[in-house]
């Protein structure tokens, strides 16, 4: 079974600047982690791994830097990792994102199941993963908070809903998105670490690829932030005092007077 485990890099603060010039994040200087949901992406692929047999390949798009995320990742079980990293990914949107990635899944091209993280903290969009099976022409189910039974060429898998679950079937190649219900995260282990510090990681650019310019980066990102602003701070609001019937009838004056009634 070979698996591949979409993660991504996000800052670990709330306190982050965005660039003038490009209306993205400004990632230089900021600590950075795995995103939060994806850690559960890798711990269940190990735990497939570790139930069937097969291979879990970390795949992740980002900077130079998010080679740590990915040796994080293969410290906790992973065999091995490959970053997809060029100046001309910058900036991509959530279509322009699955499309890199679609583009490293075809070139690695030996996969059974694709696993990520429901959403990524700093964009909350959950997007991209459904976007990389769109862009692959895979069954695509999200939310999944447990995987019932797998094995070669069939999965299947309970959909959280919000009153119950989903029980669903599908044939592999296939491609989910995980909660957090769905595992507890191991720690990376010593001989996982010094495993990992050893690793060396594969990076691939838009040339390795064979990526069409015109679907990368900020180019080929079909939304774009035009304007980033705080909005305005709440004016505080207004305490009614007295008896019921006696705030009933100063509500009703103020909601009067502010036109509203």
């Amino acid at each position: 079974m070979n698996i591949i485990v979409c993660i991504k890099q996000v800052p670990g603060t709330t306190d982050v600047k965005i660039s003038e010039k490009t209306n993205t994040l400004v990632r230089e200087g900021v600590e950075s982690i795995i995103n939060p949901f994806d850690v559960y992406a890798i711990e269940e692929a190990i735990r497939i791994k570790e139930k069937i047999g097969g291979k879990v390949t970390i795949l992740s798009m980002g900077p130079p830097q998010a080679k740590e995320a990915i040796k994080e990742a293969i410290a906790m079980g992973a065999d091995d990792g490959i970053l997809l990293s060029d100046r001309a990914f910058a900036g991509s949107d959530t279509w322009a994102t699955s499309y890199t990635l679609s583009m490293g899944i075809k070139k690695i091209s030996a996969y059974d199941l694709i696993i990520c993280g429901k959403q990524a903290i700093d964009g909350d969009t959950a997007q991209v993963g459904p976007g990389i099976a769109e862009s692959l022409g895979l069954p695509f189910v999200a939310y999944v908070r447990k995987i019932e039974e797998i094995k070669e060429g069939y999965i299947r898998c309970e959909r959280m809903m919000e009153e119950g679950y989903e029980a669903i079937e599908m044939s592999l190649p296939a491609l989910i998105t995980v909660v957090k219900e769905i595992n507890e995260p191991r720690l990376p282990s010593l001989k996982g670490m010094m495993r990992a510090k050893k690793a060396e990681i594969t990076a691939w650019t838009a040339q390795d690829l064979n990526a069409e310019p015109a679907n990368i980066g900020l180019t080929g990102s079909p939304t774009q932030v035009v304007k980033i602003f705080s909005p305005p701070a709440r004016p505080g609001g207004e305490m009614i005092l007295g008896e019921i019937g006696e705030q009933a009838e100063k509500l009703v004056t103020r909601l009067r007077e502010l036109k509203i009634v």
